[in-house]
This record gives C-alpha cells, structure tokens and sequence, in this order.
C-alpha cells in the first residue's frame, strides 16, 4: 500500500478485530457484539469517488472536531460515545493506526434516514430553488439568492444509499411512512435543535455552519442516539464569516473549509485527453491540492476550538 507518509493512513489493516465495513472515509470493526472502533482514515471522496491520495491528518482532525461537538451537544441528545479509550482494544503494535483518529462506539440499529439541517441556500439547494422555489418539497420565499440565510432552518432529510450511490432526498412524509410519525417527528425536532445549538456557537467561533446531516441509531432500549461523526466538514458546508457577504452580494459560493479545493480541481482535470467523467478511478491529486485541503480541515478545527 502505498502511503505518502507515515502520517497520512489511507486505509486500517487492524487484525485483531473484525472488520464490519469501510465506509468512504471510517473502516469499523467489531469489539464484541455491543461495540464499535470507528477509525477515521486520511481518505477523500469527492463525487461519491474515493480518491487514491490520502489527506495527511485528515481523518484525526475529522475525530476531534466531531469529538468537539459531541461535548457541546450532549445535553440535547444523547451520543453513541462510551467513554472507553479506543487505544484499549487494539493490540500494542496496531495503537499508530487508531491513536487521535478513532472512536469507541456503542453498537446501535442505524436508522436508514440522512437527517439533513440547511439554514442556507446553497449546492443542490440553490439549483432546485431556482427551478421549483421550494427544496426537496419544502416551500421557500420568492427572491432569495445563492447562499442566502434562510429564513428559519429547514429540514431536507435523504435516505442512505448503498455504498457508491448518491444518497437520495425524500420527503418528511416519506420518513414517516420508514420509521413511524414519532421517531421521524422526533429525529426532524432534535436535527433542527442541533443544527441551531451548533450554528449559534461557530458563529461565535466567525464560522457559518450553511448546512449539515446526522445520523441517528436506536439502542436495544429504542433510545434515540446521535451516532457517526457530527458536524465535520465531511458532513457540514463551513464557511468563513470573512468574505461570506462579498460572496453573498456577487451571487457567488462562499469560500468553504470542506473538499472544494478537490472538487474544483476535479472540474477542470483530463484524464487521457478528456474531462474526467466523475467515475473510479480517480485522476491523481496534484501535492499543492492535497496540502491546501489539508490545511483548510486544519484551519476549521483551530478556530473551532480556539
């Protein structure tokens, strides 16, 4: 396997436990039936493709922030955390793999529903207002431009796709015909209060939180649980208060600390001649990519938990 450098881990080989999957960016494993060790590797995907470079450090500071939130947030609602150390479950010599990037988690049924928060315009939001003046069935005021603040948040959610789909947006009715009127009731509730809670601390921190998704899980008890990774830039549209009404004004997508250096340059790159046709493989990034992406995920942490 190749690794760029003894940081970066683009994917675990833990043999001590078993592995249950590797997601696009966490590989799990088993401890016993009632525990998972989530680990975070470096990898990247960008157009549902996982990239074959990884991102030095990505996947610890990805652990942190959503380690950040979970202490902020567990008031609200209680977290898949157990409190035990993730380096207590992995032989001696597999402690470099785990250490700073992982997460011992409790076992929980996930609940097949992407609870998505948007309290901005903005991706496939903005395209679909601009087509229908509503997103994903949900009514929004007439004139409101690209990365506009919404009037109150709103509740978008999607259901999960097999791996290497694109997770599809579906209505609130639609998870209530899934999970039953008071869970999908209680899940859109708490999402929202979450979503707020969260918002109104980075903005203290000069971040807009434009967006975001949770994943919720049910204990055997049928306790809601907030479960996966929270509020990280893999799963949120950060931006910086700097520039976010310059941007606003021209109509144009603020700056973010998410992949889209990545993205961008995936845009524009040919593979053989040709636009890459955002398929696997995927083009090989440039080292300035890598390390611009790198330092942004850094640059979200540090001001979060400045």
């Amino acid at each position: 396997m190749n690794q760029p450098s003894p940081s970066a881990l683009h994917t675990s080989a833990l043999t001590s436990l078993p592995l249950l999957a590797r997601g696009k960016v966490r590989d799990n494993y088993a401890v016993g039936d009632d525990r998972i060790l989530m680990v975070a590797s470096d990898r990247l995907s960008a157009f549902d493709v996982i990239m074959g470079e990884p991102i030095p450090g990505k996947g610890v500071l990805l652990t942190q922030m959503a380690l950040f939130w979970f202490d902020k947030l567990g008031h609200i609602c209680p977290n898949h955390l157990t409190g035990d150390v993730p380096e207590s479950v992995v032989t001696p010599a597999e402690i470099p793999q785990v250490q700073g990037r992982s997460m011992l988690v409790k076992r929980l049924k996930p609940i097949l529903v992407e609870a998505v928060v948007r309290g901005y315009l903005a991706g496939s939001g903005w395209q679909e207002y601009q087509a229908s003046q509503s997103v994903c069935g949900v009514p929004l005021p007439a004139g409101l431009t690209n990365a506009a603040k919404l009037p109150e948040p709103i509740y978008t959610p999607a259901a999960k796709a097999e791996m290497g789909d694109h997770d599809e947006n579906i209505t609130f009715e639609r998870t209530v015909e899934m999970v039953g009127v008071e869970l999908a009731t209680r899940i859109r509730d708490l999402s929202i209060q979450i979503y707020k809670e969260a918002a109104a601390i980075a903005l203290t921190k000069g971040m807009i939180i434009a967006d975001t998704k949770f994943e919720f899980g049910l204990t055997t008890d049928g306790e809601l649980v907030l479960m996966d990774e929270v509020l990280t830039p893999d799963s949120s549209r950060y931006w910086p208060v700097e520039g976010y009404a310059d941007a606003l004004a021209a109509g144009a997508n603020p700056p973010s600390y998410d992949k889209q250096f990545v993205r961008d340059w995936l845009e524009q790159a040919k593979v053989n001649g040709k636009p890459w046709d955002k398929t696997a493989p995927a083009p090989r990034l440039p080292q300035e990519v890598i390390t611009k992406t790198a330092a942004k995920y850094r640059e979200a942490l540090d001001r979060l938990t400045a």
